[in-house]
């Protein structure tokens, strides 16, 4: 069993489809909501954890995608710009998940996935290296 986390965005039409249904039932996808901003009749985002078997993502990612909903890992969708960061830590002070951390050496180190994109780290870096595309 493998878990990876994905940004999916919706098309307004999608709300009248059970997407979360058919990964569980069709795919065997376990499915871990971590953010969620969908509105009715409008686009929306979700940020998923999803755990089976490597086959499986693979399916149920490609009939995500069939249905017309975009599925990007979250490492493509956070950036940080790790050569001009100064390891000063002020992000790690608001990211409660664990993504941002300090190593032995106190150089910043960021693991995409345990981000639950919070945005927090944003305004906490005062260089501004934080850039996260969650919304359209």
């Amino acid at each position: 069993m493998r878990k990876k986390r994905y940004i999916l965005k919706f098309p307004a039409q999608s709300g009248d489809k059970p997407l979360s249904y058919h990964l569980v039932k069709d795919y065997d996808i376990r499915i871990n909501i971590l953010k969620a901003e969908v509105w009715p009749g409008k686009t929306g985002s979700l940020l998923l954890e999803l755990e089976g078997t490597a086959e499986n993502l693979k399916k149920g990612i490609a009939w995500l995608e069939a249905n017309q909903v975009t599925c990007e890992p979250i490492d493509k969708k956070i950036r940080w710009n790790h050569q001009q960061c100064i390891n000063c830590g002020n992000c790690t002070a608001v990211c409660f998940s664990g993504a941002l951390t300090m190593d032995s050496n106190w150089e910043l180190t960021f693991n995409p996935e345990k981000c639950i994109v919070c945005e927090l780290c944003v305004p906490a870096c005062p260089l501004n290296l934080f850039e996260i595309d969650f919304r359209e």
